[in-house]
């Protein structure tokens, strides 16, 4: 059984990054209110997601696309512990190895398994996002739905991290610091955006998919950061996080 971060006798406190990510979903749950708000009463507002209208004048979107860019900044940097391990363990500073103790082979094992379950996930999501693009071509939706589309993956993505992950079932994940897609949540927030020719959707879409390569391109380089095995961080024992804490008292009950 896998060491866990909570007792069985009694109840820990909310981790102090928990409560941040709370307060994140609250602040994306209320923005997409706002969008909801201007869709109906003032949806000139939108227009910024038309072309190169973007540096025509400032709007409500613009402060969405500075939370969005600077979320994505923060995955690129090493900026300590105010960003979960699970989206920077990918970074030397939260790599703590266990040299001597690694088996290669399993390394490599565990790799192109969870290699193969994450593109499975991608081809699911390359499914959905054909869909969604379908209605848009059809004129069944327009711009404004997508980014509400968009703004609405942005809450789910991190329901999926504070409360239940359906993405942890097919990857047979055991919680958010081990999961080998954490970075490609901006990706898929952002895949609607692609068919929304703008500078706006555009510029969203490609910082993501920079996120998502050097995610990528970091597994490669150095996979043993990705593997509790390998990575002393990432066992449940040494959670600082405490992220999801529902699937530690699971553990902690067994």
């Amino acid at each position: 059984m896998e060491q866990t971060c909570y007792k069985s006798n009694g109840k820990q406190p909310v981790s102090r990054l928990r409560k941040a990510y709370f307060a994140r979903l609250v602040e994306r749950c209320l923005l997409f209110c706002v969008c909801i708000y201007l869709w109906i009463k003032h949806p000139e507002e939108f227009d910024v997601l038309h072309g190169m209208n973007f540096f025509n004048r400032f709007s409500f979107l613009h402060i969405m696309w500075i939370i969005w860019v600077i979320d994505m900044i923060c995955q690129l940097m090493p900026i300590g512990k105010k960003i979960s391990l699970g989206s920077h363990k990918l970074f030397k500073q939260r790599f703590r190895p266990i040299l001597d103790k690694i088996n290669h082979n399993a390394l490599r094992e565990y790799i192109n398994t969870t290699t193969k379950s994450a593109y499975k996930v991608m081809l699911l999501w390359l499914g959905l996002a054909a869909t969604i693009a379908g209605l848009y071509y059809a004129k069944i939706t327009n711009r404004i739905v997508m980014f509400m589309i968009t703004a609405a993956f942005s809450i789910c993505d991190l329901i999926c991290v504070l409360i239940w992950c359906p993405f942890r079932l097919l990857m047979k994940t055991r919680c958010c610091t081990t999961c080998r897609i954490f970075n490609w949540d901006h990706l898929m927030m952002f895949t609607p955006m692609i068919f929304v020719k703008s500078f706006y959707s555009w510029s969203l879409f490609f910082m993501a998919l920079l996120v998502f390569a050097v995610w990528e391109l970091f597994i490669l380089m150095y996979p043993e950061r990705f593997w509790e095995h390998s990575n002393d961080a990432l066992k449940c024992v040494n959670c600082t996080d405490k992220l999801c804490t529902q699937y530690c008292r699971k553990l902690a009950r067994n």
